[in-house]
């Protein structure tokens, strides 16, 4: 076992876009709002209308069939970091047991399979498509390490989109999956600095820790990287937390991002703190 530690201006309507405290959750401490959670921001605008209707189509099935999910993916990056970027799909996760019967509440909604279009792999996510927009069942990691528990839920915080109350991924489950996605055509490292640098000091790193078990090098490796890119902010995590992985505390420093570093990794706009508010997310 491993080690058991604890938008921007514009004259179109703006869309007030905010987190909201649910009450009703037992939240575990430490595991508290990410710094986004306090601000009113827009990225909301970002979603065409076209893309919202069915995505509210697909909300609205599974609320009528009464199955618990939670936003992830994009949408639940946007709310962490407070900044969007375009993105394929709606990532809605599930309990396993409750996979067959969202996938037949999106049928009767009039989704159908995106299997006939583009054959995946169906043991982890059920990807259906209406109207050209795609909306993703997932009950499981892509690479089956883990499925979908109850501690989602019950860790899970609502945020309000359009006037859709709607609970997202706990941080600590979106940066447990990000990190074993590393694959040559694909990674999502970026995804994991950016939520570091936005609410690294809310994150349960104790949750996510017991979480990873014997995979704990991989948060070590990335916290090595976001140490490279970010050391001043780096500087800024609990203490515990190196304590804890065995890691020496960065120095502090006074350069928060060296920009040369996040140029080296990718030269698009993928790091929000360098990007103007109203900018989308490149990668």
């Amino acid at each position: 076992m491993g080690n058991p530690l604890r938008n921007h201006s514009s004259r179109r309507p703006q869309v007030s876009v905010e987190f909201k405290r649910n009450t009703r959750l037992r939240v575990r401490p430490g595991n508290s709002m990410p710094i986004a959670s306090r601000l009113k921001f827009h990225w909301a605008d970002a979603i065409s209308k076209t893309e919202w209707r069915t995505y509210k189509r697909a909300i609205e099935a599974l609320r009528k069939a009464n199955i618990p999910f939670l936003l992830g993916g994009g949408f639940a990056l946007a709310t962490f970091t407070g900044r969007f970027r375009d993105t394929k799909d709606m990532d809605f996760y599930v309990l396993p047991r409750a996979r067959s019967e969202a996938i037949a509440a999106l049928k009767r909604a009039g989704f159908s399979d995106y299997f006939k279009t583009r054959p995946y792999d169906r043991k982890w996510i059920y990807r259906s498509v209406r109207s050209g927009v795609i909306v993703d069942i997932i009950w499981s990691m892509a690479n089956r390490r883990a499925k979908v528990d109850q501690i989602w839920l019950d860790n899970a915080r609502s945020v309000l989109v359009r006037g859709e109350e709607l609970k997202v991924v706990p941080t600590e489950e979106f940066l447990w999956c990000k990190l074993y996605i590393l694959q040559r055509d694909h990674c999502d490292w970026t995804d994991i600095f950016n939520v570091i640098y936005s609410c690294g000091n809310q994150v349960n790193w104790v949750h996510l820790i017991k979480r990873l078990d014997e995979d704990v090098p991989l948060l070590k490796a990335a916290l090595m990287v976001y140490t490279w890119l970010c050391p001043g902010r780096a500087s800024e995590l609990p203490a515990r937390l190196w304590v804890q992985l065995g890691m020496a505390k960065p120095k502090l420093v006074a350069n928060p991002v060296l920009r040369k570093h996040v140029r080296f990794l990718d030269s698009r706009a993928w790091f929000a703190a360098l990007q103007p508010a109203n900018i989308k997310l490149q990668v």
